[in-house]
C-alpha cells in the first residue's frame, strides 16, 4: 500500500510554467507505475501523463504532450509533473495515482490516489 499527497498547484498566468510534486509513503514507491490526472469542473477524470516503475518510459495524452513532462526520483519516493506553455484548459484539479501496470489511461487502472492539487490557469 502507499500514500500520495501532491503538491505544488496554484494560480498562474496562461503561458507560465507550474512544477507538481506528489510524495508517496512506504518502501514501495519503486513497484509502483506512476500516472497524473485532472478533473475539471463538470468533467471527468482525465489521463495526463504516466511513468514506468524506473523511469525509464513515459506516455502522455494528446493535449499535453510537447507541453508537460513526467519524471520521478524512487530515492526520493517523488513524482513530478512539469507544465509549461499553460492554457486556461489546464484548469483543473491534479491528481497523481499509483498502479501495478504500465500503460493504463483510465482511473480504473489505478489503484491509490492522492487527495489532489488546483491548478488554476488565469489568460
Amino acid at each position: 500500500q502507499v500514500q500520495l499527497v501532491e503538491s505544488g498547484g496554484g494560480l498562474v498566468q496562461a503561458g507560465r510554467s507550474l512544477r507538481l510534486s506528489c510524495a508517496a509513503s512506504g518502501r514501495t514507491f519503486r513497484s509502483y507505475v506512476m500516472g497524473w490526472f485532472r478533473q475539471a469542473p463538470g468533467k471527468e477524470r482525465e489521463f495526463v501523463a504516466g511513468i514506468s516503475w524506473s523511469g525509464d518510459s513515459t506516455y502522455y495524452s494528446d493535449s499535453v504532450k510537447g507541453r508537460f513532462t513526467i519524471s520521478r526520483d524512487n530515492a526520493k519516493n517523488t513524482v513530478y509533473l512539469q507544465m509549461n506553455s499553460l492554457k486556461p484548459e489546464d484548469t483543473a484539479v491534479y491528481y497523481c495515482a499509483a498502479a501495478s501496470q504500465y500503460g493504463s489511461r483510465w482511473p480504473g487502472g489505478y489503484a491509490y490516489w492522492g487527495q489532489g492539487t488546483q491548478v488554476t490557469v488565469s489568460s
